[in-house]
């Protein structure tokens, strides 16, 4: 069941590079972001990687990681995964789920949770993300 919003974030792509696809697979494009919102009401800073490879059927399989840090020092690692499609005015729409690791007390509440997110990304490289608990 999902459960409440937990995150949000607002961000921009920092950087693109093109690899080539293991075993015949399409190039996989690799994407570097920054971000800032709020995980758990804890102000964040986010940096983060995702990969997406492009599938037969036009669709995105998204893989990603990152650290995030609150300005007291709190912080947590996380990894998520996704599908994604290109969107009319050229930028991206993904939804998946991220699972955070974490021993900072103002993370306690992500151990045994799992994460659904929605993150969209313009072709100006501005980012909004959404993450919601599943519990």
């Amino acid at each position: 069941m999902l459960g409440d919003l937990i995150a949000e974030e607002r961000g921009q792509v920092t950087g693109q590079r093109v690899v080539p696809g293991d075993h015949g697979l399409s190039p996989t494009v690799e994407t570097s972001f920054t971000g800032s919102g709020t995980l758990l009401g804890v102000t964040v800073n986010d940096l983060g990687s995702y990969s997406a490879r492009m599938r037969a059927d036009g669709t995105l399989k998204g893989d990603a990681q990152g650290v995030l840090m609150s300005p007291s020092g709190a912080h947590a690692t996380w990894r998520g995964h996704g599908v994604g499609t290109s969107t009319d005015s050229g930028g991206t729409s993904f939804r998946g789920a991220i699972v955070y690791e974490s021993d900072s007390p103002e993370f306690a509440d992500l151990r045994g949770v799992a994460g659904v997110f929605e993150f969209e990304v313009g072709a100006d490289g501005k980012a909004h993300g959404k993450l919601w608990a599943w519990k």
